[in-house]
């Protein structure tokens, strides 16, 4: 009699590729379809937070109803010393860690995931998690093919739990390009294979940076900490904690907001004396960043050329050196950074390094605009909606997003594009519950010689910005380098090398 009937085959092949399956693409439902054959219940096709869904989904309760009496039952033949080949084991195996997992799963949202979550005796269920580890795995005289540690899964279960609910929890919407998203969110900190990432790879996910790019206002920020706050964390049987209990995790830098010597003091620290102003030594956050934590810089376009290339030698040496210091120091830390900056054309007109790019882009994540998510799906409004007025009014959220979205109906229709995307979506809550009204700032102008004078008029550009982007208005008028280059007063070799070419096919297009 074979170990596994041809049912039980197909039930655990089934829970293995939806324990192993990224839970935000489409993937999972083919796996929960194929566990629960007639049993499954239709629903969305991506898993995403909705303010008016019931918890748990359903297909999960039900899975586990089955996959226990399964694996009680070939539990109960391996006790009995009944053979089963090697892939039959490695299915009961992948079987009972997702059924642990999906046991203990309470026990790890109870217990807290966030920072502040810091109870003493909070993993004391550890004992039951291990007493059942062993009703499954302890039975004499098996010998496993994988030989999972009990310790380790569960810091990979911890891992996993954080991740799903920094991601879920975080990033909103039902639409394909939000769970696209949330799918890349879980390949940066997981990669494509759990397996791999399980074996060997959990201990080597801070080595590599993480670039995310989007338009201005569409979660970067979210996503850059749901990666952070997901980190793998070896946990302690003997005292039942895990490394990074109670540790920040998260140190964020917003480069647009600071003078170039702030970045460099707040990101390398510095020396007493070491410019006007350092009256005492600062520890900087690339040294202050444990190794399980993550150091985010923000607006990274706006780099300063000298810092880009005091940052490409921390990634290839991981070694620092704080300003007026000559002693070298380690950053142990994952890097991750974020733009809404086009950095090829930066690169190309010689304002963001080609060595530092390539260093900073192994694992890139784009952020989807709002009107994006709004054309894939409309409904997503709705929720956007519903989510944060909860956060913003508390319990009369739900009175606060009905007269929002009626607001919205009335007055912006439909088709209004949300050029600041989420940012502008929460500024319109708002105002509507303080005002009950919202005035759309004026829409940035389509022109690139319009957007050139904004952005001038409103100082936002750099003096090299300033410079090409007014050298390409002016080329695209006389189109020549020679004419270019008298009307300006400048040599016909700045002119040429300042051109812009992306905004000169826009220029050309008006």
């Amino acid at each position: 009699m074979p170990f596994l009937s041809a049912s039980q085959r197909s039930l655990l092949r089934a829970v293995a590729g939806l324990g192993y399956c990224n839970p935000f693409l489409p993937e999972r439902v083919k796996w929960e379809r194929a566990a629960l054959g007639a049993e499954f219940v239709e629903g969305e096709p991506v898993w995403s937070y909705r303010f008016d869904q019931p918890q748990p989904r359903e297909n999960v309760g039900r899975i586990l109803v089955k996959l226990e009496a399964v694996a009680e039952r070939l539990r109960t033949r391996l006790s009995q010393s009944a053979g089963a080949r090697e892939p039959d084991l490695v299915l009961y195996e992948d079987a009972v860690l997702y059924l642990l997992y999906t046991r203990y799963y309470p026990d790890f949202y109870d217990a807290g995931f966030g920072p502040a979550a810091t109870a003493p005796g909070r993993w004391r269920f550890y004992n039951r998690f291990l007493a059942d580890w062993r009703h499954f795995f302890g039975i004499e005289g098996l010998r496993l093919p994988t030989g999972h540690d009990p310790r380790h899964t569960f810091a990979c279960f911890r891992q996993i739990q954080r991740a799903f609910e920094f991601t879920f929890r975080d990033i909103i919407g039902s639409s394909m390009p939000a769970a696209r998203l949330r799918a890349d969110v879980w390949q940066s900190i997981f990669t494509h294979d759990m397996r791999r990432f399980r074996r060997t790879l959990y201990a080597r996910m801070g080595e590599f940076a993480t670039l995310i790019t989007g338009p201005s206002g569409t979660g970067k920020e979210l996503a850059a900490r749901s990666i952070a706050e997901s980190r793998y964390a070896p946990f302690d049987e003997r005292t039942l904690a895990f490394a990074n209990d109670g540790g920040q995790s998260f140190f964020p830098i917003n480069i647009s907001a600071l003078s170039p010597t702030l970045v460099e003091s707040e990101l390398f620290g510095h020396r007493r004396g070491a410019f006007t102003g350092a009256v005492a030594d600062r520890i900087g956050w690339l040294e202050t960043c444990p190794e399980l934590g993550s150091v985010f810089l923000d607006e990274l376009g706006d780099l300063d050329p000298a810092i880009q290339v005091k940052l490409l030698r921390v990634i290839e040496t991981r070694i620092f050196f704080p300003v007026g210091s000559t002693a070298g120091k380690q950053f142990r830390g994952k890097l991750i950074t974020a733009t809404n900056r086009d950095l090829t054309a930066a690169m190309r007109q010689g304002r963001f390094r080609e060595d530092l790019y390539y260093r900073l882009c192994s694992d890139q994540i784009h952020t989807p605009s709002l009107a994006e998510q709004l054309a894939d799906s409309p409904g997503v409004l709705r929720e956007l909606v519903f989510y944060m007025a909860r956060r913003i009014a508390g319990q009369e959220g739900e009175e606060l997003a009905r007269e929002v979205l009626s607001w919205i109906e009335r007055n912006l229709g439909a088709d209004y594009p949300w050029p600041g995307n989420y940012r502008e979506l929460e500024q319109c809550i708002k105002n509507v519950l303080i005002r009950r009204n919202y005035r759309p700032s004026r829409a940035a102008p389509e022109n690139p010689a319009d957007e050139f004078a904004e952005a001038a008029r409103a100082g936002r550009l750099s003096a090299d910005e300033l410079l090409s982007r007014y050298v390409t208005i002016v080329y695209s008028r006389t189109r020549s380098y020679e004419e270019t280059a008298r009307r300006l007063g400048l040599d016909r070799r700045t002119v040429k090398a300042k051109v812009d070419p992306a905004m000169l096919i826009r220029l050309r297009a008006e």
